[in-house]
């Protein structure tokens, strides 16, 4: 067998040996909408993942990762959705914080963190959007200002994911003149006075407000911080590097996860099919087209996802990664459309009381947020248009 098979082979084995007991009550627990759903056991079955070492599989080894090469961690991800093992607890952490602090990081910070995120010791959030900003990272207001040997943090961010349950959290904010806070235009005058800082939640000056969903849960968070405080060694790069950083983080978002992400894909659609046979809605031709077009659309997905694996495997995914990102929420958005359309009228009624979902309502209510989140499809399309087409950019007020 080649490399790739065996570690698979392993995954298969590990996770098929360990999703037992205690922990085989987690299959499919958790994910989009869902993430409230036994917090506390997936995170404990991620610390047993961590002492057996399969998290982080692809951090090199010289930071407590496995050092997995990228078709190695494909395997991994599509093998944990396969087995319909537990939606994890530390992807922020994981995919996201750990790669940028490799890429950036200080020594002294890597020799800080990321064992904490390997042993899932360590929660973070991810500070980015803000209310009068939305996607438009550029246009954030929050600022930090040095105070001797720690930088003060004032300002707001929303839609952070999870920070109900983290730690820490990884904020852009100003740090410099740069364009007044609130006003537009400046062009790249607006990127300079960025910076990335690292920020304990758990302090005096930080709040954070859970926001109730469509689906009824809440997993997005508005989070204030009035003057709390981290030291000035948490500054990621160097300021005014925010903007390089940030989309570095965007990017490695955007990795190899999103093949993990395209089985859960894969097994909603069947469940629609599935559906669709049972409750005679596959007899409209309609429905037929329209659940082809949804197949064809994930062969497409994967195939976006392997060509931008080339940028991954090269440090991070260049803005041709918008494609696969637009692509992709969209077609989830539809999915759920086409799940609503297929239930008919049973659509409508929650299944118990108070507001209890079903699959197919919450795949619908929740998959709204895919073209917003992880930043919006307006945004990608710019990126492409200006950074991939080398079009005019935006005129902006």
């Amino acid at each position: 067998m080649s490399s790739v098979e065996e570690f698979r082979a392993e995954a298969r084995g590990w996770l098929r040996a360990n999703l037992t007991g205690e922990f085989a009550t987690l299959r499919g627990r958790g994910g989009p909408g869902r993430e409230h759903e036994a917090f506390a056991e997936r995170l404990a079955w991620e610390r047993h993942m961590a002492a057996a070492c399969w998290t982080c599989v692809g951090w090199p080894k010289e930071y407590g990762g496995r050092g997995a090469t990228i078709d190695q961690q494909v395997a991994f991800h599509e093998e944990y959705a396969l087995a319909n093992a537990p939606a994890r607890v530390n992807h922020i952490g994981e995919q996201l914080l750990g790669p940028t602090l490799i890429a950036f990081g200080t020594p002294g910070q890597c020799e800080r963190f990321l064992p904490r995120i390997i042993a899932v010791r360590e929660l973070w959030c991810q500070g980015y959007s803000e209310p009068d900003a939305g996607s438009d990272l550029a246009g954030v207001r929050t600022r930090a200002e040095l105070d001797g040997d720690e930088w003060v943090v004032t300002g707001q961010k929303t839609w952070t994911s999870l920070a109900h349950e983290s730690d820490w959290c990884f904020v852009v904010a100003r740090t410099g003149p740069g364009v007044p806070p609130g006003e537009r235009g400046g062009g790249a005058a607006r990127h300079q006075s960025l910076s990335c800082l690292l920020v304990p939640l758990d302090q005096p000056g930080v709040e954070v407000r859970p926001i109730t969903q469509l689906t009824g849960t809440c997993e997005f968070n508005e989070v204030f911080f009035d003057g709390a405080r981290t030291p000035a060694a948490n500054l990621v790069g160097a300021p005014g590097e925010g903007w390089r950083v940030a989309m570095a983080t965007l990017g490695f978002e955007r990795g190899v996860s999103t093949l993990g992400q395209q089985v859960g894909f894969r097994r909603e659609l069947e469940a629609v099919i599935e559906l669709a046979k049972r409750n005679g809605a596959a007899g409209d031709p309609l429905i037929r087209d329209r659940i082809s077009q949804a197949w064809i659309g994930l062969e497409i997905i994967r195939g976006n996802a392997l060509r931008m694996l080339d940028g991954v495997a090269a440090g991070a995914p260049g803005p041709e990664a918008s494609i696969g990102k637009i692509f992709w929420a969209t077609w989830h958005r539809e999915l759920g459309e086409l799940a609503m359309d297929v239930c008919g009228a049973d659509g409508m009624l929650a299944s118990g009381e108070p507001y209890d979902l079903d699959d197919f309502q919450r795949l619908f209510l929740f998959s709204r947020s895919d073209t917003i989140y992880a930043g919006s499809n307006e945004i990608q399309r710019n990126i492409i248009a200006e950074r991939v087409l080398g079009l005019p950019r935006e005129v902006r007020p």
